[in-house]
Parts: structure tokens; sequence; C-alpha cells
């Protein structure tokens, strides 16, 4: 493997980044605007800092084994998301953000803002040329501040991390934290 981050792990990442952002805005209704992307090659999982998070876990099936990843997201934002999904309007949103036990609808809903994280991702990689991928949701998670999330990765394996500060509709701007294994075309394409 190697240890340089190449034009095209940026790609990846600000790509998904984008995607995400756009088939939630459509879902929810609201515009989800993406700032500036940080992208670095890591050999550990990221944590959120600074307080409950959610973990939108992601599963990448090819060639018969199964890559993880994740996107975290600070909990008010995800509740935000779920509440939209349900067609809350912005005051019912504004009093579930600071919720830290979430009913059985809100769960579902971010079961469900989870899949559009997982299609989307989909969506990414074949668009860039990744087409023996297969990306789907594998739930989500709370994550206390500073732990990192909980997915099936070897520690010190090459991880791709970004960073980018998202802003949901009126709410304060976040950061949300999107890690992928190194997915290149030349190492995920099928041998002749």
């Amino acid at each position: 493997m190697t240890n340089t981050l190449t034009p095209d792990d940026k790609r990846l990442v600000e790509e998904t980044f984008q995607r995400i952002a756009g088939d939630l805005g459509m879902i929810a209704d609201r515009t989800i605007e993406v700032g500036a992307v940080n992208v670095e090659l890591a050999r550990a999982r990221a944590a959120g800092r600074g307080g409950i998070h959610i973990s939108f876990k992601l599963g990448m099936q090819h060639d018969g084994s199964i890559l993880h990843g994740a996107l975290v997201v600070p909990l008010a934002d995800a509740i935000t998301l779920g509440c939209y999904l349900m067609m809350v309007p912005d005051d019912g949103v504004k009093s579930k953000r600071n919720v830290s036990t979430l009913d059985p609808g809100l769960k579902d809903a971010l079961m469900e803002v989870g899949n559009f994280v997982g299609g989307a991702t989909d969506a990414t990689l074949r668009g860039l040329g990744l087409d023996g991928i297969k990306v789907r949701s594998e739930g989500c998670q709370g994550v206390k501040p500073n732990v990192r999330p909980a997915f099936a990765y070897v520690e010190g394996s090459e991880l791709l991390v970004g960073r980018a500060k998202l802003k949901i509709h009126t709410w304060p701007q976040f950061e949300a934290i999107l890690m992928l294994p190194v997915l290149r075309p030349a190492a995920v394409s099928s041998p002749a």
C-alpha cells in the first residue's frame, strides 16, 4: 500500500460529501452547504469532537469481501436531518435538536438517513469509475465525545479521512467526518 494521498483520493472524498449533501438536501427539501473539505491519509479512525455524534456506518462490498467506513455527524445535526425526513417543521426541529433520547420514529428516520448516505456514496464511487464496489448502509450508532466510531477496521491500515464544514438550512455550521477505505481503480478492478 502507498502512504501518499492522491488527487483522486481527494476528489473521492470531496465528491462524496457533495453527493451526500445534495441527496439529503433534496429529500429534506432544505439546502445543505458543503464548505472546504480537508482530506488526509490516516492510520486510525477519527473521533468527533465536543459532543455526542451519530456514526452512519458504510459497508463496501467488493470481490467477496466487505470494506468499511462511516460518516460521523453531531447528534443535533443528525436529528435535524431525521426530522426533516419526517417533514417536521423548523419549530419542531428546534425543539428536538437538544434531545438525548430518541423516540422510535426518529430512530427509524436516522436509519433512513443512513440509507441515503450509503446510496449517495455508492453513486459517487460509480460516477468516479469504481464500478466493482457496492455500498450499503450498515446502520447507525451513537458515539460518545472524542471516541472513535466502531466499524470493522484493522488498526494501522490506511484510511481516507475527510473533514468538512456542513450547514443545514439556517442551522449553525458543523464538522462532519467521512472515513473511507483507500479505494483506487487499480486496487479494485478485477484481475484480467
